[in-house]
C-alpha cells in the first residue's frame, strides 16, 4: 500500500503477531491448573524492569490499585505504560518514580477532581517521555488487532488530527476506494493487569458492568494477571457461563484481593473513597509530600490488608460499601437486582 503520511510517535508494544502467536504455544499455560497465588508472587513473577504494562479499568473505575502498590512496593523500574484510560494508576506509579515512558489517550488529570501535579511535573521536567498520543478509541483498537492476530486495524478515527501526528500511525492510500485511510498498529503488552468482580482458581473470569477496553487487552498481552473481589467455585461460574468475559488459557495468575480498587469504585462493590484520592492529590504537590504518602501507605505497610487498615479499616470500608449498594440501585439496576 502507498504510505500517504505517518506519526511521529514513538511505536511502542508492537510486535509481529507470528512471533507473538508463537511465543503464547511456547510460554502460556493452556490447561485447566490452579493459578492462585499471592499479589508479591505475582508481580515478583511477571513484571520485571523494561516492562510494557496495561492496566486493566478505566479512569478510577475497576482499577487494580493494590497491584498498582505491589509493583511500587517491588520498587520496579522503567516501566513502560499504555496510558489508554489510565487516570490514578498511572499518576500513582509515576509519583513512585516507576515508569519512564508513556503512552496516553486521556492522562495526567483526575476528572473533576482536577490536574495530576506529580505526573505533569515529571512528565514537565522530562523525568518522563511521553513517547506517542492516541484517542481512546484508537488504543482500544490497538489491543483488537492483537487480540485478532493483526498487526494493525484500519480505520477513520484519528485521520487529520494532532493526535495523528504525535501517534505511531500511518495514513495509507486504500485500495479498494483510493481514499486515505488510517492503519493503526497493534499492542502486545508484556503484561496486562485486571480487577474482576469474581474468577474460579483458573481464571475464568466475570465482570460486573462495562468491560471497556478489558476483553480486547485480556487476548493482546502476553502475561495477564487477574486480581479479584472473590475466588468463587467453577461450578458457580458455570451457573452462568455467558458472563465469563476472560476465559482461564489467557490467565497467568489469579489473587484475590478484597477492596482491590481502593481508593477507587468497583461498580456494585464499593464507592470511591474521595478523602483518600483528595488526601493523595494534596501530599503529591510536592517532592516531598509525594515521599511522605509512599512512605506511609506503601513502604510503611506490610501488605494491602495493612493498607485497608490504615486507610480507616472496616469501618471505612462498609462506609463505602453502602455509598455504592445505595448508587447501584439507580446506576447498575442489572448488578443489584
Amino acid at each position: 500500500m502507498e504510505i500517504l503520511d505517518e506519526g511521529k510517535g514513538e511505536l511502542l508494544g508492537w510486535v509481529d503477531p507470528e512471533e507473538h502467536r508463537e511465543w503464547v504455544r511456547k510460554n502460556k499455560c493452556l490447561s485447566m491448573e490452579d493459578k492462585t497465588m499471592d499479589l508479591h508472587e505475582a508481580i515478583s513473577k511477571f513484571v520485571r524492569d523494561g516492562s510494557y504494562i496495561a492496566m486493566g479499568g478505566f479512569g478510577h473505575v475497576r482499577v487494580s490499585m493494590a497491584a498498582i502498590y505491589e509493583i511500587i512496593r517491588q520498587r520496579k523500574r522503567d516501566l513502560i505504560v499504555a496510558g489508554k484510560t489510565a487516570v490514578h494508576d498511572l499518576d500513582v506509579l509515576i509519583a513512585a518514580d516507576c515508569v519512564s515512558k508513556v503512552e496516553v489517550a486521556y492522562s495526567f488529570g483526575h476528572e473533576l477532581r482536577g490536574l495530576s501535579p506529580a505526573s505533569r511535573r515529571a512528565v514537565e521536567s522530562g523525568r518522563v517521555k511521553v513517547a506517542a498520543e492516541w484517542s481512546n478509541a484508537a488504543f482500544q483498537w490497538r489491543f483488537k488487532a492483537a487480540a485478532s492476530g493483526l498487526p494493525f486495524i484500519p480505520a477513520y478515527v484519528l485521520l487529520g488530527t494532532d493526535t495523528f501526528k504525535r501517534s505511531a500511525a500511518k495514513v495509507v492510500k486504500d485500495p479498494f476506494t483510493g481514499r486515505p485511510i488510517c492503519l493503526i498498529p497493534a499492542c502486545f503488552p508484556d503484561v496486562a493487569i485486571i480487577h474482576v468482580h469474581r474468577c474460579d482458581k483458573y481464571g475464568n473470569c466475570q465482570i460486573d458492568g462495562a468491560f471497556v477496553m478489558d476483553y480486547e487487552l485480556a487476548r493482546a498481552a502476553k502475561r495477564l494477571i487477574i486480581t479479584t473481589e472473590e475466588i468463587v467455585s467453577t461450578e458457580e461460574i458455570k451457573k452462568e457461563p455467558w458472563r465469563t468475559c476472560i476465559p482461564y488459557f489467557y490467565v497467568d495468575a489469579v489473587v484475590e484481593v478484597p477492596y482491590g480498587c481502593h481508593p477507587c469504585n468497583m461498580p456494585g462493590c464499593y464507592y470511591f473513597d474521595e478523602e483518600h484520592i483528595a488526601e493523595y492529590l494534596r501530599m503529591t504537590r510536592t517532592e516531598e509530600g509525594t515521599k511522605e504518602y509512599f512512605n506511609k501507605y506503601v513502604f510503611g505497610v506490610e501488605d494491602f490488608n495493612d493498607y485497608l487498615e490504615l486507610v480507616g479499616g472496616v469501618e471505612k470500608l462498609n462506609y463505602l460499601r453502602r455509598l455504592e449498594q445505595g448508587r447501584a440501585k439507580f446506576v447498575y439496576p442489572w448488578i443489584s437486582s
